[in-house]
C-alpha cells in the first residue's frame, strides 16, 4: 500500500480557508488525481474552492507546471527552423488558425499548430478540416515533426499524452461549474501550449458576446495571467485582445468556413479575417526574430496558397476537391431597413450550432455542411427584406430551433453604427 505525502482532505481546506497551496501541495494532488489516488468529488471541491478564493501568481505557476509534468513534452530542438504558435481562446467565425499556419510557414518560421474540437457555440479546427475529403487528424509525433521540417505547417489533433491531467480536471469543470476561473483557465490552455514546446506562442484572447470572456478587464487579466506563464516557463508569450461581439468573416460552420480560409489564402476574402491573420503572423514572426516581413505580399502572390496546398496534401487530403455542400438551405431577411447596429455573435454561434455544426456532447457528431452565411455586417445599410444570412444544413428539421436563436441577433437602427475601427483592441506582451 503507497503512503500519500498529503491528505486531499487538509489540502482542500488550505485552499478552502483562503490560504496559499505549496509547490509540494500542488505536485502530490495534481499527480495523485492523474493516477487516481485523488477522488472526482474531492478534486472537484478543491476546483470550487481554487474559484471563491483565487490563486496567487506563484501557485498558477506551479499548477501549471504541475500539469505538464502529468504528461510528456514535445521537442522541436531538432528542426533547422525556430517554431511560433498560435491559441484562441474561442470564438464565431474564427477560422484564422487555418490561414495563419501556412502563412507564417512562408517566412521559414515552423507552425506546430495542435488544435481541438468544437464544444457548444465555437468551432473547432480539426472539425472544419475534416470537411475537405481525405484530410486526417491524427499524426504521430514522428509525422508532425517531419511535416514539419519539410514544409513548415502543421494542423493537427493534440496527442493524449500532452498534460493529461488537464484533460481530467477540464471533465470535471465542465460538470461542476468551475470553468469560468482565471487560475484554473489560464493553466489549462499554458500547460499544453509549453508541453506542446514550441518557442514563441501568441494568445488571441477574445472579448465579447461571442467569446468565453465578455468583458474586457478579465479578458485583459486572463491574458497577463497566461503570458506571464509562458514566459516563466521560457516561451516567448504574447497575446492580443480581440473583438468576438460579431462573427468573424462572413461565415460559420465547418466546410463554408474552409472555403473563405481558401479566399484569404489566394489574397481576398473579408477585411476582419485577413487583418486579425495579418496581425497574428506579424506577431508570431516576431517572437521567432522576424520583423523585417511584407505578410500581406504572402498572401497576394501565392506562396501561403502554395504552404496550405502542400500541408492539406501532406495530411491526405486533396485541396482540389470540391467542399460539401448543404441539400438545405433557408434565407433571413432584414425586417426593417436602415443600419444594422448589432449582429450578435452568441446568437449566430448558437444558430449555427443547432443546425448541425457543433456538438453538444464531445461525442456527438458535426455536419460538415451545416453552418450560417451571411449577407451583412454592422455598419451595412439593408433594407427590409433584404437577405442577412442563409442557414444551411443537412437535416431542414433543424431550422425552426436555429431561427428562433436568431430572435435577438440582428439589430436595425437609423443611424450609422459605431464599429470598432480595429478588430484588435490591445497588445499584451
Amino acid at each position: 500500500m503507497t503512503v500519500e505525502a498529503f491528505d486531499a482532505v487538509d489540502v482542500i481546506a488550505t485552499k478552502r480557508d483562503g490560504r496559499v497551496l505549496s509547490r509540494e501541495q500542488i505536485d502530490w494532488i495534481i499527480d495523485a488525481f492523474t493516477r487516481g489516488a485523488v477522488a472526482d468529488e474531492q478534486m472537484a471541491a478543491l476546483a470550487m474552492a481554487i474559484f471563491i478564493n483565487d490563486m496567487e501568481p506563484g501557485e498558477i505557476a506551479d499548477w501549471t507546471q504541475a500539469m505538464i509534468d502529468s504528461g510528456e513534452r514535445m521537442d522541436f530542438s531538432s528542426l533547422s527552423r525556430p517554431t511560433s504558435d498560435k491559441h484562441s481562446t474561442g470564438g464565431v467565425g474564427d477560422k484564422i488558425t487555418l490561414p495563419l499556419a501556412p502563412l507564417v510557414a512562408v517566412f521559414d518560421v515552423a507552425v506546430p499548430q495542435l488544435s481541438g474540437r468544437g464544444l457548444g457555440h465555437t468551432g473547432g479546427t480539426l472539425d472544419k478540416l475534416e470537411s475537405i475529403p481525405g484530410w486526417q487528424a491524427g499524426l504521430s509525433n514522428e509525422a508532425i515533426l517531419s511535416q514539419l521540417e519539410d514544409i513548415g505547417a502543421v494542423i493537427c489533433a493534440a496527442g493524449s499524452g500532452l498534460a493529461p491531467a488537464d484533460k481530467k480536471l477540464y471533465a470535471l469543470r465542465d460538470i461542476t461549474s468551475t470553468v469560468d476561473c482565471i487560475p484554473l483557465i489560464a493553466s489549462s490552455i499554458m500547460s499544453k501550449k509549453i508541453a506542446e514546446g514550441t518557442g514563441g506562442l501568441v494568445l488571441d484572447v477574445k472579448v465579447g458576446s461571442g467569446a468565453f470572456m465578455k468583458d474586457l478587464g478579465m479578458a485583459g487579466q486572463l491574458a497577463r495571467t497566461m503570458v506571464e506563464l509562458g514566459k516563466a516557463a521560457g516561451v516567448k508569450t504574447s497575446a492580443l485582445l480581440t473583438d468576438m461581439s460579431t462573427p468573424l468573416g462572413l461565415t460559420v460552420g465547418n466546410a463554408l468556413e474552409v472555403r473563405e480560409s481558401v479566399e484569404v489564402l489566394a489574397g481576398g476574402g473579408p477585411a476582419d479575417v485577413v487583418d486579425l491573420t495579418v496581425a497574428l503572423a506579424e506577431e508570431m514572426l516576431r517572437l521567432a526574430g522576424k520583423t523585417d516581413v511584407d505578410v500581406r505580399a504572402a498572401l497576394a502572390d501565392g506562396r501561403a496558397m502554395d504552404k496550405w496546398n502542400a500541408m492539406i496534401r501532406a495530411q491526405n487530403g486533396d485541396p482540389a476537391a470540391a467542399l460539401p455542400v448543404a441539400g438545405h438551405t433557408e434565407v433571413v431577411t432584414a425586417t426593417d431597413s436602415g443600419v444594422l447596429t448589432t449582429l450578435d455573435a452568441l446568437s449566430v454561434g448558437v444558430a449555427s450550432w443547432r443546425l448541425g455544426a457543433g456538438r453538444a456532447r464531445k461525442e456527438d457528431p458535426v455536419q460538415d455542411v451545416a453552418g450560417i452565411e451571411l449577407h451583412a455586417k454592422p455598419g451595412d445599410t439593408v433594407t427590409a427584406g433584404q437577405p442577412l444570412m442563409t442557414l444551411h444544413t443537412a437535416t431542414p428539421e433543424r431550422f425552426a430551433r436555429a431561427i428562433e436563436a436568431l430572435d435577438s441577433a440582428v439589430e436595425i437602427g437609423g443611424d450609422a453604427a459605431s464599429v470598432p475601427e480595429s478588430i484588435v483592441f490591445e497588445k499584451i506582451t
